[in-house]
């Protein structure tokens, strides 16, 4: 197998990283002195891939993921709220922590850490600024939804929110099992109907999560697993599960506190952090094609690229919503997805008046010398009884890279929260995620499509 950390396509967008400017924004963090650490191989079964709600997908994927933890559980998301999803939590940390009074004695308690950002207004307004968090006491635990401390005499229990004001939350959603597993879902824990989708990890890239939830949430609070327990522990998955490993890229996006809010003048730059270069870079050496899901879309570096991607005959999709969490966007953005979208097309359209100006004033040309313009498709998601918006956050390019994590293509993601991408490289794993995603069977085959721009 190639090494992932020598391609030429990997070396180009680290090089970012290495610049200066590149090398000051990530100076703190644990990738800084060496971005390629961010670059492993891991196991991925298009089986294993769901899509659904948040109920389906705690039903299907998280909790039984939880259930068969053997000595640790960390278990990260943004915003926590009573719901279903919540109430299947408890259910499974009840089941947990029985199960764990029942080993024999030496056995250490199962160790359980919860994590999230947001749960309310107040909380966020009365957050601490510290990055130590606050850690709720065993007292403050049923104010959240969860089982009283008694009914968890089991677990070595922690449960933290991290939050800095004025928009800095913690967006990442995942789950690591063991030190050995992962899920990336894109829900919260949380009540909302959105269309939503979880995959699976095995392999070395789970070690890079690791270090990455260690230098955002453990700090102090790192111990190894317990040797009795983690030796009961299998990093494969069964036979029929397994599957080829492939270039997998784990891309943090740290958090801003300095927002640079300027609704009403050109953008900053976005900080050069992993998963912002990486998206950049994706954008910029796109040959054929570049697909994006995204709740919203109000980063202006993002359609700067796609503008740029079209000129050089790129065809550019993008599925978002209408009327999703206007007033967030108002307040992180200074604008909608909306309008967002509707300047994105009058650029597109001026662009391709001016082309075909161009292109019929040169008429000397020879036929096919003139470079074409790509083709800009631009939809909204169609809200129905199952699923009230689409909340997967998927980026495709070429058909030969995907992104999915948390990350949306909104100036919140690309400036002030902390967010967390995963992207894997291979025209086969691609391929059999986009076609979970977007199969025969899925929403966004009913899309609503805005005219072709002429």
């Amino acid at each position: 197998m190639q090494d992932p950390q020598n391609s030429s396509h990997n070396n180009e967008w680290l090089d970012h990283l290495a610049s200066v400017d590149g090398k000051e924004e990530n100076k703190t963090h644990f990738w800084g002195k060496e971005p390629s650490c961010l670059i492993s191989n891991s196991s991925i079964s298009s089986r294993r891939f769901t899509v659904g709600n948040g109920t389906n997908i705690y039903n299907s994927t998280i909790i039984p993921a939880l259930e068969s933890a053997q000595c640790e559980i960390i278990f990260v998301t943004c915003f926590w709220a009573r719901s279903s999803a919540l109430d299947q939590l408890s259910a499974t940390l009840v089941k947990l922590s029985t199960k764990a009074n029942s080993r024999p004695n030496g056995i250490p308690k199962l160790r359980v850490r919860l994590c999230f950002s947001s749960c309310s207004l107040i909380q966020k307004l009365s957050h601490t600024s510290s990055p130590a968090g606050h850690i709720y006491p065993p007292s403050k635990w049923q104010s959240l939804g969860l089982p009283p401390p008694s009914d968890l005499s089991g677990l070595d229990l922690q449960v933290k929110s991290l939050f800095f004001l004025p928009f800095s939350v913690m967006h990442p959603k995942f789950v690591i099992i063991d030190r050995q597993r992962a899920l990336f879902p894109s829900c919260n824990l949380s009540y909302e109907s959105w269309l939503e989708c979880c995959l699976p990890v095995t392999g070395p890239v789970v070690t890079t999560l690791v270090d990455f939830w260690h230098n955002v949430w453990a700090r102090n609070d790192f111990p190894p697993l317990p040797v009795t327990a983690s030796e009961e522990v299998s990093s494969t998955p069964p036979p029929s599960e397994a599957s080829p490993s492939c270039t997998t890229i784990l891309l943090p996006s740290p958090h801003h506190r300095s927002p640079h809010f300027r609704p009403f003048s050109t953008a900053a730059s976005p900080p050069l952090t992993p998963l912002n270069t990486y998206l950049l870079h994706l954008f910029a050496t796109a040959s054929k094609s570049i697909k994006l899901i995204t709740p919203n879309l109000t980063s202006q570096p993002v359609i700067d690229a796609l503008v740029t991607a079209l000129e050089r005959g790129v065809d550019v999709e993008v599925i978002t919503n209408r009327r999703m969490m206007i007033l967030e966007q108002l307040l992180t953005s200074g604008t909608i997805t909306e309008y967002c979208v509707w300047k994105f097309r009058r650029r597109y359209r001026k662009f391709t008046q001016l082309r075909s100006r161009r292109d019929s004033a040169a008429s000397h040309m020879e036929e096919g010398q003139a470079r074409q313009i790509g083709k800009l498709s631009v939809g909204y998601f169609i809200p129905g009884i199952v699923y009230k918006r689409s909340h997967i956050k998927c980026t495709v390019v070429d058909e030969e890279v995907i992104v999915l994590g948390s990350g949306n293509m909104d100036r919140a993601s690309w400036y002030t929260s902390q967010e967390l991408g995963i992207a894997l490289e291979g025209r086969q794993v691609v391929g059999d995620l986009w076609r979970v995603i977007n199969g025969d069977e899925s929403p966004y085959r009913e899309v609503e499509w805005l005219d072709t721009v002429k």
